[in-house]
């Protein structure tokens, strides 16, 4: 895998990894109250997607070893052009639910030789 495909999944990792440091033994109602924790976790799921974006559209191939990559970065549009409008319960439930395969899917490409 080239250099710069790797940096793409290097950076879907780091922001995973922050996002699930920020919301480590949060709580749903801990997130709807820290405007700066959702800002934080909005932000790194952008990074997430474009990430995503850039390296679906320089390898494809790749790209569909990472599970609902479409949908992610699809979620990455709504964070950034509907931000006024972004679902607080749709952003915590990406979280618990998509983000830890996601981490499992990047894990085993960036394993690979």
């Amino acid at each position: 895998m080239p250099p710069e495909h790797k940096k793409y999944l290097y950076d879907i990792e780091e922001a995973a990894e922050h996002i699930a440091r920020f919301t480590a033994g949060r709580t749903f109602a801990d997130y709807l109250q820290d405007a700066m924790l959702r800002a934080a976790v909005e932000r790194k799921f952008e990074i997430i997607g474009e990430a995503l974006a850039q390296l679906s559209g320089r390898d494809p191939s790749i790209a569909t070893h990472i599970r609902e990559y479409k949908r992610i970065i699809s979620f990455r549009n709504i964070l950034v052009h509907r931000y006024a409008g972004v679902d607080n319960q749709l952003v915590w439930g990406m979280m618990e639910s998509k983000l830890p395969e996601l981490r499992r899917d990047v894990k085993a490409l960036l394993d690979q030789p």
